[in-house]
C-alpha cells in the first residue's frame, strides 16, 4: 500500500522544465532562447575577455587591423593599381569596405568553429547550442561598434576637410543593414559548423575561402566596376549589396539598385533557414563525429 501511494505522489509532481529529443526539422524553441540570455551574456563576457586577456594592445586591436589593412589597400590597389573608387576618397573608400567586411568575416570564422569548439561543453550539460553561436554574433558586434567608430572619426574629418561627401536620409536604415549582416555571418557560420562536423577539409578551407569571399565582394572595387553580363551572377553575393548599401548611406554613390537588395535579403534569409535546419538536425549526433 505504501508502494502505490509512493508511485500515485510521483505521478502527480509538476516539473519545471522537461527535456525531450528534437525530432523535427525546424525544432528552434525562441522561448528557450530567450530563457537561457543569461547564459549568452556569460558567453559573451567569455569570448570577448579570453580573446584578448594576454594581449598588450587588447582592444585595441579592433582599430589597428582595419585601419593598417586601408592603409596597403590605399597604396595598393588606390596608388599603385590605381583602381577607380567612384570620384571618393580611397582611404574613405577602402575603410568603409573593410568595417563591414571584417565584421562578417571574423563572425563567419568564429561561428564556423562552433562544434569543434565547444565539444567539450556541449558533451556535458545540455543548454540550447544556439546560444554559443548568438554569442559570437554579440562579441563581433562590440568590434564593428568600435570600428565603426574610427571610420565615422575619419568620415567627419573628410567632411570638414571640405571633401564632397554627405550622408543620405538612407542611413536611418543602417540598423535593418546591420541586423542582415548579422543574420548572414550567424546563418552561414552555423551552416558551415555543421558541415565541418563531418567534412573536417572545411575547416582547413575556411581562410582561403574568406579571402576568395573577399575579393568577390566591392571591397577594393567599386560595383561600377563590374560588366552588366557579370551583373545578375556576382549581386547573388549578399555582402555585395551591403557593402554597397553601406556606401550609399553614408557618401551618397552607389550603383546599387533595391531589386539588388531585395536578392540580397532573399539570399540570407534562404542561408539562415537552411542554417538553422542543418544545425538542428546535426547538434543531435555531432558528439558521435567531432
Amino acid at each position: 500500500m505504501a508502494s502505490e501511494t509512493t508511485v500515485t505522489k510521483a505521478s502527480d509532481e509538476k516539473w519545471d522544465l522537461i527535456l525531450k529529443p528534437k525530432t523535427g526539422w525546424f525544432d528552434i524553441d525562441l522561448e528557450e532562447l530567450w530563457r537561457y540570455r543569461d547564459l549568452i551574456g556569460m558567453f559573451v563576457k567569455r569570448d570577448f575577455v579570453t580573446l584578448y586577456k594576454q594581449t598588450i594592445l587588447g582592444p585595441l586591436w579592433y582599430i589597428i587591423q582595419p585601419l593598417f589593412t586601408t592603409l596597403v589597400f590605399t597604396i595598393i590597389f588606390g596608388r599603385v593599381a590605381k583602381i577607380p573608387t567612384d570620384s571618393l576618397p580611397p582611404f574613405l573608400f577602402y575603410m568603409a569596405g573593410n568595417v563591414m567586411w571584417g565584421y562578417f568575416s571574423q563572425c563567419l570564422t568564429t561561428t564556423s568553429n562552433t562544434f569543434n569548439t565547444n565539444a567539450t561543453i556541449f558533451g556535458k550539460v545540455y543548454f540550447p547550442r544556439l546560444t554559443v553561436p548568438l554569442a559570437t554574433v554579440i562579441v563581433n558586434f562590440l568590434q564593428f561598434a568600435i570600428q565603426l567608430l574610427l571610420f565615422l572619426g575619419f568620415y567627419f574629418y573628410f567632411m570638414v576637410k571640405g571633401v564632397p561627401i554627405q550622408p543620405t536620409w538612407w542611413i536611418c536604415a543602417l540598423p535593418i543593414l546591420l541586423c542582415q549582416m548579422a543574420l548572414l555571418s550567424f546563418g552561414l557560420g552555423i551552416l558551415l559548423s555543421s558541415m565541418t562536423t563531418k567534412y573536417k577539409d572545411l575547416k582547413f578551407a575556411m581562410a582561403f575561402l574568406v579571402q576568395l569571399w573577399m575579393y568577390a565582394t566591392p571591397i577594393v572595387y567599386p560595383l561600377s566596376q563590374i560588366p552588366d553580363w557579370l551583373l545578375p551572377y556576382y549581386i547573388l553575393n549578399p555582402m555585395v549589396a551591403l557593402v554597397e548599401s553601406f556606401r550609399f548611406m553614408f557618401f551618397g554613390t552607389s550603383a546599387i539598385q533595391l531589386s539588388q537588395i531585395a536578392v540580397s535579403w532573399s539570399v540570407t534569409l534562404l542561408i539562415v533557414f537552411a542554417g538553422v535546419v542543418l544545425f538542428s538536425r546535426i547538434e543531435k549526433t555531432f558528439m558521435d563525429t567531432v
